[in-house]
């Protein structure tokens, strides 16, 4: 017997389906913690028309490349941000195929099962 597991993403604001290649994972930080959420490509928008006055009149911190505005830009789906990812792709795929997980070959891999995976591979 076949098993399959059927990811659904979903807006963390507002609790919305996000479409299989819509939304995207923003990734920002606040007093020193950072965060992800995964957001519909309204929400992301809104998100980043709402922080612009504070990042404009901010200056970027640290010395790496992801830091300040680079960071909140998050991943595009199907896309990339001109940044290194913190998993590969190719591996979270794979290793989902072995557990029996349904993962689409192409497109964002959904943030949920990047965790699994990072949970997994520790």
């Amino acid at each position: 017997m076949a098993q399959r597991t059927i990811v659904q993403l979903t807006d963390d604001l507002d609790g919305t389906a996000i479409s299989e290649g819509k939304g995207e994972t923003v990734r920002f930080g606040v007093d020193g913690a950072e965060y992800e959420i995964d957001l519909s490509d309204k929400n992301a928008r809104s998100m980043r028309d709402t922080l612009k006055r504070y990042v404009d009149a901010g200056r970027r911190a640290g010395g790496s490349s992801g830091a300040g505005r680079g960071r909140g830009q998050g991943r595009r789906a199907g896309g990339s941000s001109g940044r290194a990812r913190e998993y590969d792709p190719k591996q979270v795929r794979k290793w989902a195929t072995s557990q029996g997980i349904e993962v689409s070959q192409r497109g964002r891999v959904p943030a949920d099962l990047v965790a699994r995976f990072q949970e997994a591979n520790r």
